[in-house]
């Protein structure tokens, strides 16, 4: 049951837990942990044949829109939205769409940027290459959304740090979690980061559901 609850919350997840051992026995170093995850997700993103697929999902277009959307709970129209880890901007094109924010984006693979540039050339100004780790932002935003697994565990508390820095309001997700706990959000909390707020949406397997959360910078 552990493997198939593991599936349902994540794809390719053997590799990536192969990855973080390596670097918590100090054999990959920030820069190479980093290299290894993008070895394994840009070259799927790049050969995707849908936009979901382009964004890391393997759902359609239906999928898609019932496990993301949630996110749109989080905001409200008008405001700006930073994707963080934006990929081929199909999340910045739907929160468009769904919440009517006005969407920008972060990508740390050149090649997925470009991507993003090409299929939303109106917004081609709007998406930077950068580690949001050390990423120098050039403006304010009203809501910046990520994934923590973008970055190495042990970097994970120092991600949100920064991204507050510029931000009203951090929001981590979408991501896939066992119903019966909230392991993400109580990690987040140790931190000293109260969550304000959270949105839901049942998965497809009965023990995992579809989860964000969001932190205020004002707290």
């Amino acid at each position: 049951m552990h493997e198939e609850v593991q599936a349902a919350k994540e794809r390719r997840w053997r590799e990536v837990a192969a990855v973080d051992a390596a670097y918590e026995r100090g054999e990959l170093d920030d820069d190479a942990w980093h290299a290894a995850m993008a070895g394994l997700v840009v070259p799927a993103y790049l050969a995707a044949s849908t936009p979901e697929g382009g964004s890391g999902s393997s759902r359609d277009a239906a999928g898609w829109e019932r496990a993301r959307s949630l996110l749109a709970e989080a905001v409200e129209p008008g405001q700006s939205f930073l994707d963080v880890g934006c990929a081929n901007g199909h999340l910045m094109e739907s929160m468009s769409r769904w919440a009517g924010v006005e969407p920008y984006g972060l990508e740390i693979s050149p090649e997925l940027a470009e991507l993003a540039r090409s299929r939303l050339p109106r917004w081609a100004g709007r998406i930077w290459v950068g580690n949001a780790l050390t990423w120098r932002s050039p403006r304010h935003f009203d809501v910046v959304r990520t994934g923590l697994d973008y970055v190495p565990r042990t970097r994970q508390q120092q991600l949100v740090e920064r991204l507050l820095g510029y931000c009203g309001r951090l929001v981590v997700g979408v991501f896939n979690e066992e119903r019966a706990r909230r392991t993400l959000e109580a990690e987040v909390a140790s931190w000293g980061f109260p969550v304000a707020g959270r949105a839901e949406r049942p998965h497809s397997h009965p023990l995992v559901a579809y989860r964000a959360f969001w932190i205020n910078a004002d707290g």
